[in-house]
């Protein structure tokens, strides 16, 4: 059985809702708010690995957030 193209598109629309909630909920584990965290993990090119260490080194979320933007 073959794979139409529509097929792959919602798969990978899946796949990439999954990543943007598990970069949402890793930011929000280490203390941005609901609505910083949303934004951050939807800009692709914001280092997820940067924005949390930001914080778990005692970075204000807001400071890390004009750092990161």
């Amino acid at each position: 059985m073959s794979t139409t193209a529509a097929e792959l598109d919602l798969d990978l629309d899946a796949e990439t809702e999954r990543v943007l909630l598990w970069r949402e909920e890793e930011l929000e584990r280490v203390g941005y708010g609901r609505e910083t965290a949303r934004d951050l993990a939807e800009r692709t090119y914001v280092d997820l690995h940067l924005a949390m260490d930001l914080l778990q080194r005692g970075c204000p979320a807001d400071t890390a957030v004009r750092i990161l933007l």
